[in-house]
């Protein structure tokens, strides 16, 4: 599939998330839809299991929920989230069929450790599945920050296109930045 990204008013779902592992067994993983004008034209909510591995499916059923056609691509905060559980972008990016790019904000030497340590019955299908996710490549936005990217479905420098489209100030675009304010405030609900 082919991003327009000089369409008027594309549409992403930006998908983060929030947990508190001393609280709760579950995190609360947030999708905004939003229009390249800013505008908010959706919203869902779902959960999945703090160090749990249902991250992928929890995407996935997120993206399934809204029931849209008309989303053009999906910008998702991360693959690792709620404590190392995964998400195979991969396999999100067969079940939903649209440009995927995913985000992350600082450099890392690695996770493997932190999986071998926290994870010893499993952290083999967890880092089997994080390194099959590919490399991450360093990009600047057009705001002068640096953000690391995963894409697929587009090439990388239509997923930064993309990223600088969506991402009035700072390095965190709109979506994403909402979808985390949202999570937040439903963790913070659930957990008083």
């Amino acid at each position: 599939m082919k991003l327009r990204l000089d369409k008027p008013a594309i549409r992403v779902l930006g998908i983060a998330e929030s947990f508190d592992r001393t609280l709760n067994k579950n995190s609360i993983v947030a999708g905004v839809v939003m229009r390249s004008d800013f505008v908010v034209d959706g919203l869902a909510i779902t959960k999945c299991t703090v160090g749990g591995m249902d991250a992928t499916e929890a995407v996935i059923s997120l993206y399934r929920k809204l029931g849209r056609t008309d989303i053009n691509a999906m910008i998702l905060s991360g693959c690792v989230i709620s404590w190392y559980n995964v998400v195979d972008l991969n396999a999100v990016y067969e079940a939903i069929g649209l440009p995927l790019v995913c985000i992350t904000y600082e450099e890392s030497e690695g996770i493997r450790e932190y999986f071998i340590k926290n994870f010893p019955d499993d952290w083999q299908a967890r880092v089997e599945v994080y390194e099959r996710n590919g490399a991450r490549c360093a990009v600047k936005l057009w705001t002068g920050y640096a953000v690391f990217i995963r894409c697929l479905g587009v090439e990388l420098n239509v997923g930064k296109r993309l990223l600088d489209k969506f991402t009035l100030h700072g390095r965190i675009p709109e979506p994403v930045r909402l979808s985390k304010l949202i999570a937040k405030q439903v963790m913070k609900f659930v957990s008083s």
